[in-house]
This record gives C-alpha cells, structure tokens and sequence, in this order.
C-alpha cells in the first residue's frame, strides 16, 4: 500500500533508540525525510547510518526535549514539520507514598509539558499547509493505571486530554491527532522494568522477565517493527479520518471495551 507520505518531513523525538527509532525507520522507508532526536550523539549516529542503509532520507537533531533550549533547538533544526511524533522517556515506577515533588515535576515537564509545548509550535503551520499528523507516544497506563506507574500515568493523562480537546478543532484542516498507547514491547523499557522487579520481589532476570511475559494475552513481546509500521499508517493519507484516538498496542491484553 502506497502510504502518500512520500517526500513528507517528520520530527521524531526521541528517535535515537526503543519505539521512536522504530517509528523513523518506518517513515523513512516511505520515503519520508525524517529529522531524528536524542541527546546522545553516538547514538544517534548509529540510527542515522541504519536509516541511510535503508535508502532513508534523514538528518540528526541533538536535544533535550525536557528543556526550553532543547525545544528550540528541534524547532530551529525543523521548523515546518508535516509529521510530529511525541516520544520521551517515562517516569521510573515508584511507591506512590514514597513519590516527591521532585519526581512528579520532572513527569510533568517531560511526559506533558515537552510534548505540549511541542504540538502547540507546529499546529498553525499545519493547519495552514492542510496536512498534519500528530502522534503522541504515550503507555498503555494511561487506560490501565498501576499504582506503582501512577506518576506516568498521571502526566501521560494530561496530554491525552489536551490532545483530545485540540484535535477536534484541527481535524477539519486535515491535521490528525492520536496517541499510541504502548505495553509489553521488547525494548530496552522493557529490559529496565525486569531488572526493577528483580530488585523488587527478589526474582531472577528470567523469572523477572516471564512474570512480565505472562501478562501478554498474544504470549510474546511485541516487536519494535510492528509498533513502526503502525505509525506509518497513523501519519498517512489514509487515516486522515481517524484522529482524537487512544490506540492500544499491547498483544491484546487490555481487559476493557473502550
């Protein structure tokens, strides 16, 4: 299926490595010029030599998304992007009782506020060009809160509220909005939770790792490629009447009906 992106612009944050990595590289393969981000230049350098070696178009922005200055430097680098994709570390999990005021600044500032700040810079321009696709990478707690995960879901909510109200105005110009709701992805996210709860209920790595495993409703990790392709599709010609979403990518594990 021809996509219709090609030649498009896409900002990926967060792109150097995990699910934001895999999203370039699926742009890139339709032909998009993907402008990539992290705050490791080795590592952005590594992705950049595998998306060349697929024939991609892109260019490497290093920055901090979390930051004024970081933001800046992404606009500066991308100023009039046809695709935005919203990515960012998350918060560790924590005992809420046990939670500061420092960690819950820090989930604010770069779990909704960086990612805010980010949509609210390039929207105009998009709607103005008449083509925009906003992706957000959000988690899978923002529909099934844990309570040790209550600080990402927390900060994930209100960019998934923003998101909301803001695409019913911005869809009439062909400008999408959805959020990709992740969980149980064989990254390296997925690596750190196993080494936490090894650390947490005194398991080894691989018991760590199939407690993990055994809530996945499909049996396996998901692969990074298949969460990629995905979001190829979201930004494409096709979806411009799917936008306001919340799209789970767990294996099908999610109990609930919406």
């Amino acid at each position: 299926m021809d996509l219709g992106i090609s030649g498009k612009i896409a900002l990926v944050i967060g792109s150097s490595r995990g699910l934001g990595k895999a999203c370039a590289m699926s742009l890139a393969k339709e032909g998009v010029h993907v402008f990539i981000n992290g705050r490791k230049k080795e590592a952005l350098e590594a992705t950049a030599e595998q998306i060349q070696a697929q024939g991609g178009n892109v260019s490497l922005v290093q920055a901090d998304i979390s930051t004024t200055n970081g933001r800046q430097r992404l606009l500066d680098a991308c100023p009039d992007p046809d695709i935005l994709i919203n990515n960012n570390g998350g918060p560790n999990p924590v005992d809420f009782v046990k939670s500061s005021q420092k960690d819950w600044d820090a989930a604010i500032s770069a779990n909704m506020m960086a990612p805010i700040f980010m949509i609210q810079a390039v929207l105009p321009g998009m709607r103005e060009r008449k083509f925009g696709r906003i992706i957000n990478i959000t988690s899978a707690m923002v529909k099934s809160p844990s309570a040790i995960m209550c600080i990402s879901a927390s900060a994930r909510l209100g960019l998934t509220g923003l998101s909301k109200a803001v695409s019913k105005e911005a869809v009439v110009d062909n400008v999408t909005i959805n959020n990709m709701l992740p969980e149980m992805f064989d990254t390296g996210r997925q690596r750190d939770n196993a080494n936490f709860l090894m650390e947490y209920r005194g398991l080894s790595y691989e018991e760590a790792r199939q407690s993990l495993l055994s809530r996945v409703a499909a049996g396996r990790f998901g692969q990074s490629k298949e969460f990629g392709d995905t979001c190829a599709f979201l930004c494409s010609q096709q979806s411009s009447y799917m936008s306001g979403q919340n799209i789970q990518l767990d294996g099908g594990s999610y109990d609930g009906l919406f």
